[in-house]
């Protein structure tokens, strides 16, 4: 569905993730402690699967798989803030997406492994036309990822309560992950 070429470590694609196929997979993931943020630490295989089965059928909401050098390596939601997760708590603007990404716990760091993670997924967001801006709501206690999130351009907004957490509205716009990328390579 989408590749892109990672000058330091190389290939990365985003496909269609499976609910059925990829529920023991995306189990390990999102239940290990590192993936504490993503809430589901609870969950069974089962759970996980009826999880990304919803997802699938959600019309303003998707799940990709994301791979490394051809091997699954992270997740991706992309969805609608107008209609999931942020309805009713910001204001929307014409050609906003929202985006979670989560990756795969492993056992031998990869120095860049997530900031290219990132760097793969708004660059499959923005490779869509429509997309102007990528709006994320993330903890606001997970300063790493909001050290990540800056580090592509997003500017937090504001401090929103959400049912589950306080969460940091953030946005990035294109311009703004062109110059974070160009910035990035010198």
């Amino acid at each position: 569905m989408f590749r892109r070429a990672d000058p330091r470590l190389g290939e990365f694609a985003v496909v269609p993730l499976d609910p059925h196929a990829d529920a023991a997979l995306l189990h390990r993931w999102v239940t290990d402690p590192k993936a504490a943020f993503w809430l589901m630490q609870d969950a069974d295989e089962k759970d996980v699967a009826e999880e990304y089965e919803r997802i699938a059928a959600h019309p303003h909401h998707d799940a990709f798989l994301g791979l490394h050098r051809g091997r699954p390596a992270f997740l991706v939601e992309r969805y609608d803030p107008a209609h999931v997760e942020l309805a009713g708590l910001y204001d929307p603007q014409p050609g906003d997406v929202g985006m979670h990404f989560l990756t795969a716990p492993g056992d031998t760091p990869l120095h860049g492994f997530t900031r290219a993670v990132i760097t793969t997924v708004m660059a499959m967001l923005f490779d869509d036309p429509e997309a102007r801006r990528v709006v994320v709501e993330p903890d606001v206690r997970n300063t790493a990822v909001h050290a990540l999130n800056e580090a592509v351009g997003f500017e937090p907004v504001a401090t929103i309560a959400k049912p589950e957490k306080d969460a940091l509205l953030s946005v990035c716009t294109r311009d703004r992950f062109a110059a974070a990328v160009r910035g990035a390579a010198t």
